[in-house]
């Protein structure tokens, strides 16, 4: 039994990295394209196509080394370890990109986010929009435990849909 525990830990950890990595470069290309203020709809779709691609491919390869027999458990703890690892990694470069490479990015992002909301919200006003934009960076620090969140069960949900797709028991004989 811990041999299984330690195969899909090493699954988790390759394709997490992998993932996290994929990830980054992903972040890099917006940065550059400087289409990393907003989360538009299409990059969140990009995103989670990515994350559903490795994470697949990580399930898939575990079933293969593992004599073509897959348990949903095994499944699961493939998907959220990937997605685990794979959010710290995302979580640090974001860390990074605040602090230290673009240190007012908040400013900009709300900068850009200020059109559409004063859009949506006719009834807002400048002061009130300042009281939501400080309240914003006094609880930025909330994203990274959140995404950590976000990141597992969307990693338990691709888990469960893949493991459900690619699960095969072991003949009882």
């Amino acid at each position: 039994m811990e041999e299984n525990q330690s195969k899909t830990g090493k699954y988790s950890l390759n394709y997490g990295l992998i993932l996290g990595l994929i990830s980054i470069v992903f972040g890099v290309m917006l940065y550059i394209q400087k289409l990393h203020y907003e989360m538009s709809i299409p990059v969140m779709i990009v995103s989670t196509l990515i994350t559903i691609v490795i994470i697949f491919l990580g399930i898939n390869a575990f079933k293969k080394a593992n004599g073509g027999y897959l348990k949903l458990a095994e499944a699961l703890k493939i998907a959220v370890g990937i997605a685990l690892i794979s959010a710290i990694i995302s979580l640090l470069y974001q860390y990074l990109l605040v602090n230290f490479i673009e240190p007012d990015f908040m400013d900009k992002a709300m900068e850009v986010a200020k059109p559409g909301a004063f859009e949506k919200n006719p009834s807002l006003t400048e002061e009130k929009w300042e009281q939501g934009v400080a309240m914003q960076k006094k609880m930025a620090w909330i994203r990274y435990p959140v995404g950590l969140i976000i990141s597992c069960v969307l990693g338990l949900i691709i888990g469960l849909i893949t493991g459900l797709i690619l699960k095969k028991a072991k003949p009882a004989y």
